[in-house]
């Protein structure tokens, strides 16, 4: 068996939630080793402007909602009659709150339809993405690894670790955790292959905006590297996850060995 390196150069790849964090730096990475991008992200995003900045030959902004299953076959349409076909998904789409379940301070329960919610957008949402790309990468001619596409999911150590007030976002991560195996099985007669990368303390958007001190604090919480993670260093392995063909059905910790405290 002679393994034949698969570079990202010529494949077709949507990203959700592509406009901001781990998702654009994803994007980016693609797009600079030759892939072509359909980016994809909320209508108020930045994602016009981020695909004006990668070009339109490279990349396409398609504004829309991943529990939207209009939306996201929309996003499709467009890989397939501007690009060709769709190779890969990477699903970086996200949300999260911070809410007790009963906070008896405050004499006050968890809203349910908050839970709702981010369960509906981080699991159903992701799920919705899944299984339109993988409708659309098995009409792909089989590639000379015998291989017709790849998707990867965002899930979190929160899904392993929750902290206080996380038990939507933990059950919503956990939940991606694990119908990772069970949707990789399901795809694989398609010769599809699916992971997830759970990231701990990366600089996003979200903890972007937080003094460098408190920044610096939450960086040593990990044993090594001491610092948050760079965005691109995700990108990397959504890299060496699609030129990888024996990484399949799993879930990577991307976490500098942290685990989180309560």
């Amino acid at each position: 068996f002679k393994m034949v390196s698969r570079a990202v150069g010529g494949l077709v790849s949507l990203v959700t939630g592509g406009a901001s964090g781990l998702g654009r730096a994803t994007v980016e990475r693609l797009v600079r080793n030759g892939s072509r991008v359909v980016m994809f992200d909320l209508p108020s995003s930045d994602g016009e402007k981020v695909a004006k900045e990668l070009g339109e030959n490279n990349c396409v902004f398609c504004p829309g909602d991943v529990t939207s299953t209009e939306d996201v076959s929309a996003a499709l349409d467009v890989a397939k009659s501007k690009f060709g076909k769709l190779d890969v998904t990477v699903n970086c789409a996200g949300i999260g709150i911070a809410v007790r379940t009963y906070n008896m301070h405050k004499k006050k329960l968890h809203p349910l339809d908050q839970f709702e919610r981010v369960l509906d957008v981080n699991v159903c949402g992701t799920f919705n993405v899944i299984r339109l790309s993988a409708q659309m990468m098995n009409q792909n001619d089989i590639s000379e690894r015998q291989e017709k596409g790849v998707i990867i999911n965002t899930a979190s150590v929160a899904a392993y670790e929750g902290q206080i007030g996380q038990a939507a976002y933990s059950a919503s991560k956990g939940a991606i955790v694990g119908m990772t195996l069970p949707i990789a099985r399901d795809l694989s007669v398609c010769s599809i292959r699916v992971m997830t990368i759970a990231p701990g303390l990366f600089e996003t958007p979200l903890l972007g905006s937080l003094p460098e001190k408190v920044k610096n604090e939450l960086g040593k919480q990990a044993p090594f590297p001491q610092r948050l993670g760079h965005p691109d260093e995700y990108a990397q392995l959504v890299q060496t996850i699609i030129e990888n063909q024996m990484l399949n059905g799993e879930v990577i910790r991307l976490d500098g060995a942290i685990r989180m405290q309560p």
